[in-house]
C-alpha cells in the first residue's frame, strides 16, 4: 500500500491526513492531548523549553542526526523520512502515555495560568486559578465556603456567598473537558475530583 512520507524540512507534518488508498487501521492523531513535534536538531532551544513545560513532544530526527535519548513518558522520536502512518502511530502512542502516566496524573495550574490534567489543558482567568488552585489542594476534600472565599478572593471582605456559587459554576464548565468536576456537599463546601 503507498504510504506518504515526511521528509526533513518538507511538509508540516502536524497536519497528516490519510491520503485516499492508505491503510485505514492506521491510528488517527487523537485530538487531546495535544503533542507537539519538534524537529531535531534544528528546534534544540524549542525542545528545552518544551522539557521545562513537560508538554508532551514528537522529536522528528534528522537522518543525519543522532537521536536523542528520551527517558520522560512526555517524549518520543522517530527518524526522517518517515511513513505518515508510522509518525501517527508515534503520536497515538505519546498520547496514550502522557494521558496514563504523565504530568497529568494530578491537576496542576502552570505558570501561564492553565490547568493541566490528563495531557489536556484550559485556559483560567485569575480569580478562576484562585478559586481552582485552593481545591486542588485539597483534592479528593470538601472545601469550606470560608476558606474558597478568602482564598479567591484576598482582598475582599464581606464578598456574598452567591458571587462564590457563580465562580463555582464557571469554573465547574471549565474544568469538565479535562475530566475533573466539582461536587457540592450541601451545607458544607465543594470537592475537586477526578470525573471517572
Amino acid at each position: 500500500m503507498p504510504h506518504r512520507r515526511i521528509r526533513s524540512g518538507v511538509g508540516s507534518p502536524s497536519r497528516l491526513k490519510p491520503r485516499a488508498g492508505t491503510d485505514a487501521r492506521a491510528p488517527k492523531r487523537l485530538p487531546l492531548p495535544d503533542v507537539t513535534l519538534v524537529r531535531w536538531p534544528e528546534e534544540a532551544e524549542r525542545l528545552e523549553r518544551l522539557r521545562r513545560e513537560r508538554m508532551p513532544r514528537l522529536l522528528l530526527v534528522a537522518a543525519d542526526a543522532l537521536a536523542p535519548t528520551c527517558g520522560e513518558c512526555e517524549e518520543d522520536w522517530i527518524r526522517l523520512p518517515a511513513d505518515d502512518a508510522d509518525v501517527r502511530a508515534r503520536l497515538a502512542s505519546l498520547s496514550e502515555r502522557w494521558a496514563r502516566y504523565g504530568l497529568g496524573r494530578d491537576p496542576e495550574i502552570d505558570a501561564a495560568g492553565r490547568i493541566r490534567f490528563q495531557g489536556r489543558w484550559v485556559a483560567l482567568s485569575r480569580t478562576e486559578q484562585n478559586l481552582t488552585r485552593t481545591l486542588i489542594e485539597h483534592l479528593g476534600a470538601v472545601v469550606d465556603h470560608v476558606t474558597l472565599t478568602r482564598s479567591t478572593w484576598p482582598d475582599g471582605d464581606g464578598v456574598p456567598y452567591g458571587r462564590l456559587r457563580v465562580q463555582i459554576l464557571h469554573v465547574r464548565r471549565r474544568l469538565e473537558p479535562l475530566g475533573l468536576s466539582i461536587r457540592t456537599v450541601q451545607g458544607r463546601g465543594y470537592v475537586l475530583e477526578p470525573s471517572d
